[in-house]
């Protein structure tokens, strides 16, 4: 999403040496995002790509900055990803696809993974992101619920929580039982077949997701404000 700047920063032209700078810092934060989760240090980032802190802090004043500018190809493929669900022959087919395929995702890169479960990052090219996943996503389920595959009562907010039940069962098993979040997958899609009609309790409100989701990168030190350090 910060190709949207290219190489432009505040309005300036940056320099041919400057933007090869912020290419390789986006790089090698996508690198280590995968190892280490969102919250890696930043210098450890600075460090991969060759570049001094102060160079980081330059190209990228905030870490969500960093964020968006690393994920910005990523975040495009699965929009696109999400709209292959929405033209899938089979409405049930594609909308359990796209689940197991971005669960999948998670389970091998812990970026993405914090990230899938982030409100972040919140530039205007984010956020148009955003809009556009959830109105396909949304489209996906309701195009299953009308084949009459998908119980009715499913909204996309659960898509979220089956992303946050799928981080933490990554999180804790991905050494000792590294395929056990495709279970986890298994019986969470097939509680939702419409042939299950058991009442649930109230899904959480949009609002409150964005609560959740925005409180989850407090805690892991991303959110929109100036970095001062690692």
């Amino acid at each position: 999403m910060a190709g949207a700047q290219g190489s432009r920063t505040s309005g300036r032209v940056l320099r041919a040496d400057a933007v090869q700078n912020r290419q390789r810092i986006a790089r090698a934060a996508r690198e280590v995002f995968e190892e280490r989760g969102l919250d890696a240090p930043l210098d450890e980032i600075a460090g991969r790509a060759g570049v001094g802190a102060g160079t980081l802090y330059r190209r990228f004043p905030t870490r969500e900055d960093l964020v968006e500018a690393a994920f910005e190809d990523e975040l495009e493929t699965w929009a696109a990803v999400a709209e292959e669900a929405l033209q899938c022959e089979d409405p049930w087919v594609g909308f359990t696809t796209f689940v197991e395929r971005i669960c999948g995702a998670m389970a091998t890169d812990r970026g993405f993974s914090d990230l899938m479960i982030s409100r972040l990052p919140t530039s205007e090219t984010a956020e148009s992101f955003c809009r556009r996943w959830t109105d396909v996503l949304g489209s996906v389920v309701r195009r299953a619920q009308d084949a009459g595959a998908l119980r009715e009562d499913f909204v996309v907010e659960d898509v979220l929580l089956f992303l946050m039940a799928n981080a933490g069962v990554v999180q804790v098993t991905h050494c000792a039982a590294p395929h056990a979040w495709r279970r986890l997958v298994a019986l969470l899609l097939e509680a939702c077949r419409a042939g299950n009609t058991g009442p649930l309790p109230a899904a959480p409100t949009p609002l409150q997701t964005e609560r959740a989701m925005r409180g989850h990168a407090t805690v892991m030190g991303v959110c929109p404000r100036r970095q001062t350090g690692g």
